[in-house]
């Protein structure tokens, strides 16, 4: 455990930040120093090895000996310099010092004013992080946090980890004060603009762009922050001022500081001025926040984060997880830069280059690009096809259409800069054409959002992540007006609009090559309560019943990148979907999808973070044309089909008239109606009611999908039926106390009349149901929703809720079929994945009524011949065994409660024992002989078959 420190920041900063000039002698009093400040140990002469010492020896790579002034093996190597002179030359003589000091994680270099912390981790693009002692003083939390961490734990200075620190500690400080200035009644719009001002202000001067001071704590934001905390009065006057200086290239001075020209609309002074007055408290935390090594920052994951602080509607949000930049490579790696870089080994390859597959990307599976380079100038050849191919990365567009706070965009802006210096750099290096410049940055890039917040922080975080870019090439001192506009990032509705009459139409989208991005994930529900009924109404008008109103709000956008792309303005899209996009009502889109173009690349179902929930989610990939292969969920694929598998496609195979009314969907109560097993007891053992009829006329043995997935739980419901009138209902006293007691406040505080007013009674009784199941003794019951599909049978007096289907069906013949695997592969390829990622739904209508039996299901038994008579006996004889031994596991003779509770129909199939897997297999071999299959026939193969068969029996 770290020592506690022996002397205090105060004591420190008063020995060490006086600016008189040090020399190197007073280096290892400084660490020591340094050491007790921080509560750590520092290197001593009796320590048992040489794993932390002053003055390490070491040699050099080419032979010479050296010796590095402090290291810690696995932390870092440390040298000092003495003040004045260029640290720059002492991180070179580390630099000489890594590979005999074992490759340490951080090089360290300091003048004991300044700290210069160069990252060194494996297979990781070095970073720099900067201080001074004067930034200790200003935020002792953040520095000491960062000291602490080069001793102790350096892996969390990797460049990963201490971005998204530093990302997150800004957010949290800029929310603070947000909160506190929206407290005091401040309009919220104008607080944000006035905290976005700053976040660019902080990183610009940061990077050193907003003056020529080198000393980072006399910079003009820090002065005036630091005057502030001394003069908090100062506050209505003294960063707007700041604010309009940067704005006019015709004002070049704030005080006594040379401030640069930025523009870019930022710092518009035709906007709103905002004059907030800041407390010594708020200067303070923004003194802090302007410490932070804004250089560091994270544009990926920095819009979303302050989003939530500045934005009161999201306020909530702040803690919550984050979609981070490997899931968002995830979309622009297929979409965007696989295809750009066939392109680029398209380029090598035609200037004579060997193409690099690895360049690809894997699987190499993309549409084809744009770029046809016969087309390039064959004089200038192949200078003039190196041209074509720059030009077209300096004029690609790339559209969000919901880009909430940018972060798609900004790791699209990066990652095409960065092809793009690729380019640039192979042109000089291999063909020595040296006149292409830089030509890539936000106007490549387009969004829309409706949230005015939101559209700001795209902004912003564009600037910063294409000044960060260069930043970290060594391209410090860029052209002013050093911000461009962005005013291609649209605040707006991007698939509502109206036209000039006022009815409601599809908005349009720009121009773009490539559609990326994350669309809102409201269901039909959220849709509504969100939204707004009127809202819903001019949706469905606008899009002319071409999307069903049951579907989820995100497919509205899949269908106009469908349509960008079957006009021919845009290549592909690659948008995020809630995996129930394959669920009956959102799946036209994508059978749309692959009638004007194909699905080329696709994830079905992942795990996802959207705005601090955890879903599951589908990604799909669409473009226009034929293609050979596709990608689907990371593999190689022929195609991918609507509900994105691949294989055949039995999706939207006809009910057939042989199954009718033969599957239900279970009693709908909506409302309180059941009982606990001791209370029905006590009813049923009340005496005849006035009427001389007993209880048992309306209580009932009631189970859902909890109780056939795992133990029942004995209930009861009371039902008077499809239609008894609540006067006859009234006869059996307590069953209607009950309802009475229970039931009527509910229903009372209904939207819908009938439930309001027929209180007594179920919503929907299913009459059908009851009648099919009443002719029987037993029938099959299966949970809609479960993570494995089994069946089971109940006694016909038992009522199952809506959670289950009830199949009317008293034979083992069909009970075996439908825990074949030839059933579940069918019912697989119909369901839905709920958001869990693991639970399928049971739709009975697609599932069930779909599927195509060995023979009709209504075909009578005289029909039969002897051998399918002795098919369908087989199947039944095994079906019964399945039966038997589950029972016999789930409730074994002599077992004791609390083992029973563990013994469920999700465990049993969880653990699957071999004797299960056996029987399984034995009924699989059964049912598969009952149609004519050998034994061993494939899963496409089956749905083939299936398919085949149902659309014989349906009569197309």
């Amino acid at each position: 455990m770290p020592a506690q420190p022996t002397i205090t920041v105060d004591e420190f900063l008063e020995t060490w930040l006086p600016a008189e000039a040090r020399e190197a002698a007073d280096a290892q009093t400084h660490f020591n120093q340094l050491c007790a400040m921080l509560g750590v140990d520092a290197p001593h002469e009796d320590m048992r090895d040489d794993s932390y010492v002053f003055e390490k020896q070491v040699e050099r790579a080419d032979g010479s000996r050296g010796k590095a002034d402090v290291w810690k093996r696995g932390c870092f190597g440390w040298e000092y310099k003495s003040a004045g002179k260029n640290l720059s030359d002492a991180y070179q003589q580390l630099l000489g010092y890594r590979e005999g000091l074992g490759n340490p994680p951080l090089l360290v270099v300091s003048d004991m004013q300044r700290f210069e912390i160069h990252t060194n981790f494996t297979n990781t693009d070095a970073r720099l992080i900067s201080f001074n002692l004067s930034d200790l003083r200003d935020n002792r939390t953040h520095i000491t946090h960062i000291l602490r961490n080069l001793f102790l734990e350096p892996e969390n200075l990797h460049p990963e980890h201490y971005a998204r620190f530093v990302t997150e500690t800004a957010a949290a400080q800029f929310a603070e004060v947000a909160d506190a200035l929206r407290s005091e009644g401040n309009e919220a719009s104008l607080v944000a603009r006035f905290l976005n001002r700053l976040i660019f202000c902080f990183f610009a001067e940061s990077v050193g762009l907003t003056s020529d001071i080198t000393d980072p704590s006399a910079r003009p934001v820090r002065f005036a922050l630091q005057t502030l905390t001394q003069h908090h009065e100062l506050g209505v006057g003294i960063l707007p001022d700041l604010f309009d200086a940067m704005a006019r290239q015709e004002r070049h001075f704030f005080g006594p500081h040379r401030i640069r020209w930025f523009n870019g609309g930022l710092f518009d002074t035709s906007a709103p001025t905002e004059t907030f007055p800041l407390t010594g408290d708020l200067a303070t935390t923004l003194l802090e926040a302007a410490v932070l090594d804004w250089s560091q920052i994270d544009p990926s994951i920095m819009g979303v984060l302050f989003e939530r602080g500045l934005d009161p509607k999201r306020r909530a949000q702040f803690g919550a997880h984050y979609t981070d930049e490997k899931n968002i490579m995830r979309v622009i790696e297929p979409i965007l830069l696989r295809p750009l870089r066939a392109e680029f080994e398209q380029l090598k390859r035609r200037c004579g280059e060997p193409q690099d597959q690895a360049a690809v990307g894997e699987p190499s599976v993309a549409y084809n690009g744009s770029l046809d380079l016969e087309e390039a100038p064959s004089g200038d050849s192949p200078a003039g096809a190196i041209r074509a191919f720059h030009k077209r990365l300096a004029e690609l567009r790339v559209l969000d259409p919901a880009c909430g706070s940018g972060n798609f965009l900004y790791v699209a802006l990066r990652e095409l800069k960065t092809l793009e210096q690729d380019v640039i750099e192979w042109a000089a290096r291999t063909f020595e054409v040296r006149t292409l410049r830089r030509s890539t940055g936000p106007h490549n890039l387009l969004g829309i959002d409706s949230d005015p917040f939101a559209v700001d922080l795209t902004r912003v975080s564009l600037w910063i992540g294409e000044l960060q870019w260069a930043y970290r090439r060594g391209i410090r001192q860029p052209a002013e007006p050093i911000l461009g506009r962005i005013d291609q990032i649209e605040c707006r509705d991007a698939i509502l609009a109206e036209n000039e009459s006022g009815e409601p139409v599809p908005a349009a989208w720009p121009d773009a090559d490539y559609i990326i991005g994350n669309p809102p994930f409201l269901g039909t529900k959220k849709v509504l309560n969100e939204l707004g009924v009127e809202y819903a109404d001019r949706l469905r008008t606008a899009y002319d019943d071409a999307l069903d109103a049951r579907a989820d709000l995100c497919v509205y956008w899949h269908e106009l990148a469908r349509r960008q792309i079957e006009h021919g303005v845009s290549q592909a899209a690659g948008l995020l979907a809630t995996n129930s996009i394959v669920g009956p009502y959102s799946r036209p889109v994508l059978e749309r999808i692959n009638e004007s173009g194909r699905i080329f690349f696709a994830y079905s179902d992942e795990e996802w973070v959207n705005d601090g929930a955890a879903l599951r989610i589908s990604i799909v990939g669409q473009t226009a044309g034929d293609g050979t292969d596709s990608v689907l969920d990371g593999q190689v694929v022929s195609h991918i089909n609507p509900n994105l598998t691949s294989g055949p496609y039995v999706v939207g195979a006809p009910q057939l008239a042989e199954n009718e009314r033969v599957a239900f969907t279970g009693d709908q109560r909506t409302g309180p109606f059941d009982i606990p097993h001791e209370e029905a007891e006590r009813m049923l053992a009340q005496p005849l009611n006035v009427n001389g009829r007993p209880n048992n006329d309306v209580i009932f043995p009631f189970v859902n999908a909890h109780d056939l997935a795992q133990r029942p739980r004995d209930r009861y419901i009371i039902d008077f039926g499809l239609d008894m009138a609540r006067r006859d209902a009234a006869y059996y006293e307590e069953p209607y106390e009950h309802i009475k007691q229970f039931v009527l406040p509910e229903r009372e505080r209904s939207s819908n009349e009938r439930l309001r007013s027929q209180w007594w009674l179920h919503e929907s009784w299913r009459p059908g149901m009851r009648t099919a199941i009443g002719a029987l003794d037993r029938y099959i019951a299966t949970p809609i929703t479960s993570k494995h599909r089994f069946y089971t049978w109940l006694d016909s007096n038992v009522v199952p809720d809506a959670t289950v289907v009830a199949i009317a069906r008293d034979d083992d013949y069909v009970f075996g079929v439908l825990h074949s695997r030839i059933h579940e592969l069918w019912a697989l390829a119909h369901s839905t994945r709920l958001a869990d990622g693991t639970n399928r739904r049971y739709v009975h209508t697609q599932c069930f009524n779909t599927f195509p039996f060995p023979w009709p299901l209504n075909r009578p038994d005289a029909d039969l011949n002897q051998g399918l008579r002795a098919f369908r006996e087989a199947i039944a004889e095994v079906a019964r065994t399945l039966h038997v031994e589950r029972e016999q596991w789930l409730n074994p003779d002599g077992t004791n409660g609390t083992l029973l509770q563990t013994r469920t129909m999700t465990e049993l199939y969880n653990r699957r024992f071999d004797w299960l897997a056996e029987i399984h297999r034995d009924l699989d071999a059964a049912v598969a002989a009952a149609y004519g299959w050998p034994e061993d026939i494939s899963r496409d193969e089956i749905l083939d078959g299936l398919l085949a068969l149902n659309r014989e029996r349906a009569g197309v």
